[in-house]
């Protein structure tokens, strides 16, 4: 027993609450874990926990929202147990739901109705096919003009994972496309036909074909049968999809553990609801909840701030987060005359801060959106201070990657029309028309890729199809190993094609090179493909720029983004009503809140210091009689309540007095009725 506990030493780095659940034995757990109170910690020791209990670390199922969440927990977890701990935690079912999911369909293929070899389409693809079948149903034609492909996808979408029927999105979500309800019934219909036919996922059927699969009885009973513990993390950024997932494969036991903070749910765009976290107990009877209040991140005043913010909110679960870590800085509410201003502030500390010891790198400034920076943008360039701007393009976003990713889809599944589409267009002579016939004597031919070679193209395409058709012989005999293999031959055949069709091509070669680099710690086609589509990495060789010996760059972030980060000094700008809370979510007392909530994640991302500035006036295009400029209230959510625990900083100039309106002037003795009289006499008038 002695040697037992001693091996369970390293439960002492914990606190009381972290390790009360880290040791919690069998049914529902509810771990309220405020913003950097250690959730990551206390998962990764739960892992470890379980595994030195001697469970067998293939039946432990860990959900996260990013593959490298769910690396970095493993890795901890390997580094806190005994010898051969590595070999443990590399058992573990561990990752996103959608990766888990993939899995699981992967292996019951038959039982969802699919086949094994499907692949899964991104956001930019799954909007491509709307537009297709949009074209299709003659809807870009209309009279009035009908929504954009992006739109009928977020539709389509939010009333997946918000299990919500059509009706009622358009209703709360989408008024103004109420009129095209049944447009969109049609085209949704359609859009699961295509996908079906051609073999092929979006990421939402991820979600719900794992849903389906565990509304029969026995496949519930089978693949929760495959875990004795499951844990969650992030539980506040979940959909009721996901939700009802997590109840079905608890149907052979209920060993959950569930890690999140609502006070941090901010998703509701997506379809996260906060009411999964609020409603867990209801769910799972028997629930224990423990809270994390510790917070190993903020100095104490900027908690006493946060504190004091979301204290106001409506329903919540109650927590007071408090640090050893003491100051005698207060968080500052600076008040600017107009953008400006702010700019000027923001820049000027940033640099103080940078000469006191504190790099570029470890300071951020956030905000609601993404246009919110463009002055200051402006004013960094200006200043020759380099930065980093989150929330843009992402990698596999980038046309020229989709181009190769496209090449490597269609080797994979053959019947995969947009990947087709994609690749086929970039030849010369070949339209959607010409990619068509292509694709259909494929699938005629056993959708063997190779069959293009004895298609009649036009005569512009036809060397580029005889490269392709050299290029997939070349690449067959390699099935689905070594995919770095394969992308540096397909990339010689691209190559060509990438500098007839893009501007800049050197630089997206780099992107290409990079992700030979990515494919070359895989040893299978389709795992690559997998990781890349539901977990792709998150910039450009171009974002990042050629490194530098020293380089260094300011932060620049949206709310959003910045979750999950951390800096020295943090500054929010633009804290007034609509922006923040935005006047495009002030819809609902719902969508209040969550604002309220995404200023909290914005407070509580700074360490040592924190700024929250907005300007008074806001200038704008001159229209007609206008005075040019608004005036904008501070953010609501800064009430008098919070205003307490700030330093506040005025930084307007007052409006210079008209020195006749001060007593203690004197005018000069004048006479300018004499004057005017006089100057008719003298026979001329004074200019």
């Amino acid at each position: 027993m002695a040697n037992k506990q001693d091996s369970l030493s390293w439960l002492a780095d914990l606190n009381d609450q972290q390790r009360s659940a880290v040791t919690h034995g069998d049914g529902p757990l509810l771990v309220v874990a405020g913003a950097g109170t250690g959730k990551t910690k206390t998962l990764a020791y739960r892992v470890a926990y379980l595994i030195a209990q001697g469970i067998d670390p293939s039946r432990i199922l860990l959900l996260t929202f990013t593959r490298r969440a769910s690396q970095e927990m493993l890795r901890r977890a390997s580094a806190i147990i005994a010898t051969g701990a590595t070999n443990a935690t590399g058992r573990v079912w561990g990752g996103t739901f959608h990766a888990i999911s993939n899995r699981l369909l992967r292996t019951h293929h038959k039982a969802a109705g699919l086949r094994q070899d499907f692949t899964v389409m991104d956001q930019g693809d799954a909007e491509d096919l709307m537009n297709l079948i949009r074209h299709d149903l003659g809807l870009h034609k209309a009279e009035k003009r009908f929504p954009r492909k992006r739109t009928c996808l977020s539709i389509h979408s939010r009333c997946i994972n918000s299990s919500e029927n059509l009706d009622s999105v358009l209703q709360s979500e989408y008024p103004w496309c109420l009129e095209w309800k049944s447009e969109f019934r049609e085209i949704f219909k359609r859009y699961v036909s295509r996908k079906q036919k051609t073999n092929v996922l979006d990421f939402d059927d991820l979600l719900l074909y794992w849903l389906h699969l565990l509304s029969d009885p026995r496949m519930a009973a089978e693949l929760s049968g495959q875990f004795d513990y499951i844990l969650v993390d992030e539980y506040q950024d979940t959909n009721k999809l996901q939700a009802g997932i997590l109840r079905g494969m608890c149907t052979a036991h209920n060993n959950i553990m569930v890690v999140g903070d609502d006070a941090q749910s901010i998703y509701r765009f997506r379809g996260a609801t906060v009411r999964n976290m609020l409603d867990f107990p209801e769910q799972f009877s028997g629930t224990r909840i423990i809270t994390l209040e510790q917070n190993y991140r903020s100095v104490s005043p900027i908690l006493d701030t946060a504190n004091s913010l979301i204290a106001e909110a409506s329903d919540q679960y109650s927590k007071e987060l408090w640090s050893d870590r003491r100051s005698q800085q207060m968080p500052k509410l600076i008040t600017c005359k107009d953008e400006a201003e702010q700019d000027e502030f923001v820049v000027e500390r940033v640099l103080q801060h940078y000469e006191e010891g504190i790099p570029l790198r470890r300071q951020a400034v956030l905000f609601r959106t993404s246009y919110l920076s463009a002055s200051l943008e402006l004013e960094l360039t200006r200043r020759n201070i380099p930065y980093h701007k989150y929330g843009g393009l992402r990698f596999m976003e980038a046309a020229h990657v989709k181009d190769l990713i496209s090449i490597l889809r269609l080797l994979e599944n053959p019947r995969d029309e947009l990947a087709w589409f994609r690749v086929l267009q970039l030849m010369d002579g070949i339209g959607p028309g010409t990619a068509a016939r292509i694709l259909e004597h494929v699938i005629e031919n056993n959708c063997d890729p190779r069959s293009v070679s004895s298609f009649n193209g036009p005569p512009a395409a036809r060397d580029e199809l005889k490269d392709f058709c050299a290029m997939v012989e070349d690449v067959a005999p390699m099935g689905v190993n070594e995919p770095a293999i394969q992308l540096e031959r397909i990339r010689k055949f691209y190559d060509k094609l990438l500098k007839k069709t893009y501007d800049n091509p050197y630089a997206r070669e780099r992107d290409l090179v990079g992700l030979e680099q990515i494919a070359s710690g895989y040893k299978s086609r389709r795992k690559f493909l997998v990781d890349l589509q539901l977990d792709p990495p998150t910039s450009t060789s171009d974002l990042a720029g050629p490194p530098v010996k020293d380089e260094d760059y300011l932060i620049l972030s949206t709310i959003h983004s910045a979750k999950g980060g951390e800096w020295d000094a943090v500054f929010l700008i633009h804290a007034t009503d609509g922006f923040i809370p935005s006047d495009m979510a002030a819809g609902s007392p719902e969508e209040l809140e969550e604002e309220r909530r995404l200023a909290y994640v914005a407070l509580t991302r700074a360490r040592d210091f924190l700024y929250v500035s907005r300007p008074l006036r806001y200038y704008h295009r001159w229209y007609g009689l206008t005075n040019g400029h608004d005036y904008m209230q501070l953010c609501r959510y800064f009430t008098r309540n919070v205003l307490p625990t700030m330093e506040t900083l005025n930084l307007t100039q007052p409006e210079r007095r008209d020195r006749y309106d001060d007593e203690s002037f004197q005018e000069p003795p004048m006479d300018i009725s004499e004057r005017i009289r006089q100057m008719w006499d003298e026979g001329e008038i004074p200019l």
